[in-house]
C-alpha cells in the first residue's frame, strides 16, 4: 500500500509540474504575442489615460461629465479656479500644443497664464466640454500618425501634456468634491 501511495504521489507531483511548465510556456507565448512597447504606445497611453481611459486617476471625460454651467462656474471663495476655468485652460494649452505639432499658427498668448483661465464663460460650458474632447482626440490622432522622428522630437512635450492634464483634472475633481457634486463611484472616494 505504501508503495502505491508513493507512486501516486510521484505521479501527482509530475502532473502538477507538467501543468506548471505548460502554464509557464503559455505565459511566455502570451508575452511574445503582446505588442512591443514603443515610444508611440507609451505616449498614446499617457494621452488616453487623461482623456477617456479609466486608470487609477480620473480622466477628462469623467471629470467634466454631468456638470451644469452653474456648477462649472462655482468657486470655493478661496481664490481657486472653477471647474469650468480649469477645463477652458486645458482646452487653450492643448490647442496650442496641437497647433505646434501640426505646424499651424498657435493661438495668441500674452504671457499672462491667468488669462487662460479667466476667458471661461458659463454660457459656453457645453462647447468647452466638446472642445476639450475634440482637442484631446486630435492630439491622440496626431501622435498615432506621427513617424518616429516626430515622436522623438515631441516626446517630452507630449509627456508634459499628460502631466499637465492630469494635474488640472485632479483639481476639477477636488472642486467638484468641495461643491458636493462629485460621484465617488466614478473614482477618488
Amino acid at each position: 500500500m505504501r508503495r502505491v501511495f508513493g507512486v501516486r504521489s510521484a505521479l501527482a507531483v509530475m502532473a502538477l509540474a507538467g501543468l506548471g511548465l505548460m502554464g509557464a510556456a503559455a505565459y511566455a507565448q502570451a508575452e511574445k504575442e503582446q505588442k512591443a512597447v514603443t515610444l508611440k504606445s507609451i505616449l498614446l497611453e499617457q494621452l488616453r489615460s487623461t482623456h477617456t481611459k479609466k486608470e487609477w486617476f480620473v480622466d477628462a471625460k469623467t471629470a467634466v461629465e454631468g456638470l451644469t454651467p452653474e456648477q462649472a462656474s462655482w468657486k470655493d471663495g478661496k481664490g481657486n479656479h472653477s471647474a469650468g476655468q480649469l477645463a477652458y485652460h486645458l482646452v487653450f494649452w492643448n490647442r496650442r500644443e496641437l497647433a505646434k505639432f501640426k505646424g499651424e499658427p498657435e493661438a495668441k498668448f500674452s504671457g499672462n497664464n491667468e488669462e487662460t483661465f479667466e476667458s471661461f464663460d458659463a454660457k459656453t460650458w457645453s462647447a468647452t466640454v466638446r472642445q476639450l474632447d475634440e482637442v484631446m482626440t486630435e492630439l491622440d490622432k496626431v501622435v498615432k500618425n506621427a513617424d518616429e522622428k516626430q515622436l522623438k522630437a515631441w516626446a517630452s512635450e507630449i509627456a508634459h501634456i499628460g502631466t499637465h492634464n492630469a494635474y488640472h483634472l485632479g483639481q476639477i475633481v477636488y472642486i467638484r468634491r468641495l461643491q458636493g457634486v462629485w460621484d465617488a463611484e466614478k473614482g477618488v472616494k
